[in-house]
């Protein structure tokens, strides 16, 4: 969605922000001191998950969707961002940074306010200047090419994505995502939701998004899933019995035929994350990672 044009203007005011706020090389990266780089500041005070509606009409904030739920707001003028307070502190890292990039964009200056739900939030988005602030979010957070960097001091595997999460301070979706994105291994992510039924029933498994790293997509093509995954699948059954985490095998089909591959799964109840490369395919480390908690 975005020109490649774009991502340099997007990266170029990233590393501004980094060097500039002293941000770059600590870890997990310190958001804060981005914030007060842009002269922005958290109001603590105000939690949007308890907020009326018409508090937010206050500043000129209408809903965008009937049904959403308002996850971040920059008030422009008075330099200050307002967050839900239930989200998880990683995932209101993301959203401080997401708010930021609406002012630091130059070119967004229009925008007089912003308010952002999972929608507006979501890397999937269509809306271009939310798709912008995604970027940045997601370039501040992992420190560009420092991110990438460390990708390749670690094994192969979903327990690296997660020690990645953890040592920048991100979610293991956000980490996860970007740990294919910029892999230069052959590897795909599968993002799994668990919809629970009304009623009896089993729950039922969904396809949220798959992603494929540059190299696996080079040799073997895009692939297409089912939106709706069945138990046939193992990973499918040990996600519906709730199993943390989970290292199997599997085949798949591809435009070169079918490929044996490893997969790592991973379930951080929010989602089932489900890692999948070529058997033999790794990246030569002795890094090792023990998990005290959940990450």
């Amino acid at each position: 969605m975005l020109s490649e044009q774009k991502k340099k203007d997007i990266d170029k005011i990233a590393f501004d922000a980094l060097t500039k706020s002293s941000a770059l090389g600590q870890y997990p990266t310190p958001v804060d001191k981005v914030l007060q780089y842009a002269d922005l500041r958290v109001n603590s005070k105000v939690d949007l998950s308890v907020v009326p509606e018409h508090y937010l009409a206050k500043f000129g904030l209408v809903l965008k969707r009937a049904v959403s739920k308002v996850r971040g707001v920059l008030v422009r003028n008075d330099r200050i961002i307002l967050l839900d307070n239930e989200q998880s502190t990683q995932r209101k890292n993301f959203v401080k940074l997401h708010e930021t990039a609406h002012d630091l964009l130059y070119w967004q200056g229009k925008l007089i306010n912003c308010l952002d739900d999972d929608e507006t939030l979501a890397p999937e988005t269509n809306e271009l200047f939310e798709a912008e602030a995604n970027y940045f979010a997601s370039a501040v957070l992992f420190q560009q090419e420092m991110f990438s960097d460390q990708l390749l001091t670690m094994p192969l595997g979903m327990s690296s994505a997660r020690a990645l999460a953890k040592n920048f301070g991100s979610s293991v979706h956000a980490a996860a995502r970007r740990y294919v994105e910029h892999s230069p291994k052959r590897c795909i992510l599968l993002i799994l939701n668990k919809e629970n039924p009304v009623g009896f029933g089993w729950p039922k498994i969904t396809l949220r998004n798959s992603l494929q790293s540059p190299s696996f997509t080079r040799e073997f093509g895009t692939l297409t899933w089912d939106t709706e995954l069945g138990v046939d699948y193992t990973f499918v059954q040990e996600y519906i019995n709730g199993r943390r985490d989970l290292q199997s095998e599997i085949s798949i089909l591809t435009d070169n035929g079918y490929i044996n591959c490893t997969y790592h799964f991973f379930n951080n109840t929010y989602n089932g994350f489900v890692l999948i490369f070529p058997q033999g395919e790794t990246i030569k480390s002795r890094t090792r990672f023990v998990f005290t908690e959940a990450v």
